[in-house]
């Protein structure tokens, strides 16, 4: 590898984003990758002989999102996946009636309204549970959306500021052919080094030296995308070091999630239509596991299990996973429902995944400047960092992340002018 510009560690969405820019910009740009692919968390699995996205899925905020009109110009198509869901809620065994349905959607609107008036109020942070609204009979279901399932955390244990901040609206497109994949076709053709984590990165000079198994790297300014788990756990040595990057990782800590797929058996649907989603009123404090039936008229049942169970069913295994799901089927549709899919599951592993370490990011309490720590650039941009953490109302999302990394790059091309 020969010595470069600007350096980016970590080829995930923030990397490619950044690279490209770079290159765009005329600067000479090396890409260094811990596993043996790019696109970080965003990754599509064809195992089941469909694409399935065991990352990222969507395009939030389709309106404002840049990789809209980058899919577009790929001449991929863009389903709409709050037009093609058929939502079906559950109270216990049972269908929801329309006035339970009614309350729960009145449920919806009066959580963010809530947030959002609390977040705008003077005086200390908070947790975001303190805020939401509670005593109601879908109180906690929304509750357990918000947290558990959109943020992959609790929201007893968010800030509430942050999460307002980062509340997402817009509309929710799903590319053909799966996220993750179209993530990969950005970055084709990058000049992307696999398998090699940079373990120490000696930065306080006029250059950089980065270091690794691969041996030694110099750049003129260096852009690193690494997950805030990632960087609070030392995996990249900084030297000299910083500790307020440090705190700022430790502040932004990575949600827990699985994402789970089960192929059908045969042609029975368990009488669902297609793009049927799923969920079921909970108690306070009370997992929630969304399952999706037949997405985009695919033979598939899709599911989600967030927060501390998913840290738990991790630690267990894959079989922990699917056993989960297969029981929250049943409790809805009846206990020969599971018996619609085939043995064994797709399963995804970012929980113990040690270049991820979880899902996405959300502020501890206390904590919501921290995205503005982690991406101020150092050293007159020769240091930046970049990723889904640092974005301040899109964290936890590709746009955020491609976003971060476009900004990230622009003060390392004006740093090696």
């Amino acid at each position: 590898m020969s010595d470069c510009d600007i350096l980016v560690i970590g080829a995930g969405v923030a990397g490619i984003a950044a690279a490209r820019a770079a290159i765009a910009a005329g600067r000479s740009v090396r890409v260094l990758e811990a596993r043996d692919r790019i696109g970080g968390r965003a990754l599509t699995d064809t195992s089941l002989g469909l694409p399935f996205d065991l990352g990222a899925t969507w395009l939030h905020d389709a309106e404002h999102n840049p990789l809209t009109d980058l899919a577009r110009g790929l001449g991929i198509a863009l389903a709409d996946s709050d037009a093609l869901r058929n939502e079906i809620t559950f109270v216990g065994d049972r269908r929801i009636t329309k006035a339970e349905d009614a309350a729960y959607d009145a449920a919806w609107g009066a959580f963010e309204t809530t947030i959002r008036d609390r977040a705008a109020q003077p005086g200390p942070d908070i947790a975001a549970a303190e805020a939401a609204p509670q005593g109601g009979p879908w109180d906690a279901t929304v509750a357990a959306w918000q947290g558990r399932v959109i943020a992959a955390w609790p929201l007893e244990a968010i800030s509430l500021r942050d999460f307002a901040a980062t509340l997402l609206s817009g509309a929710n497109l799903l590319p053909e052919g799966g996220l993750g994949a179209l993530v990969a076709r950005l970055g084709e053709g990058l000049p992307v080094t696999l398998a090699a984590p940079v373990e120490r990165l000696r930065w306080g000079g006029t250059e950089a030296v980065a270091e690794g198994a691969f041996g030694s790297l110099r750049a003129r300014a260096v852009i690193c995308t690494l997950p805030t788990t990632v960087l609070a756990a030392g995996a990249l040595r900084l030297d000299p070091a910083l500790p307020e990057i440090a705190q700022a990782a430790e502040d932004l800590p990575l949600g827990a999630a699985i994402k789970i797929a089960l192929a059908a058996k045969g042609a029975d649907r368990l009488g669902l239509p297609d793009h049927c989603s799923t969920d079921r009123q909970v108690g306070p404090g009370e997992d929630l596991i969304p399952i999706t039936f037949w997405p985009q008229g695919r033979p598939l049942a899709s599911a989600w299990i967030g927060g501390p169970l998913a840290v738990e069913a991790a630690r267990e295994g894959p079989q922990a996973a699917e056993s989960l799901l297969r029981a929250e089927i049943a409790a809805r549709l009846g206990t020969r429902a599971p018996d619609a899919f085939r043995p064994g599951a797709l399963v995804s592993g970012w929980v113990t995944d040690p270049w991820t370490r979880g899902a996405y990011s959300h502020a501890r309490i206390g904590a919501a400047g921290a995205r503005a720590v982690l991406a101020a650039p150092l050293a007159g941009g020769r240091l930046c960092f970049a990723g889904e953490a640092c974005h301040p109302s899109l964290a936890g999302t590709v746009a955020g992340a491609w976003l971060s990394g476009g900004r990230a790059a622009e003060h390392a091309i004006a740093a090696t002018a």
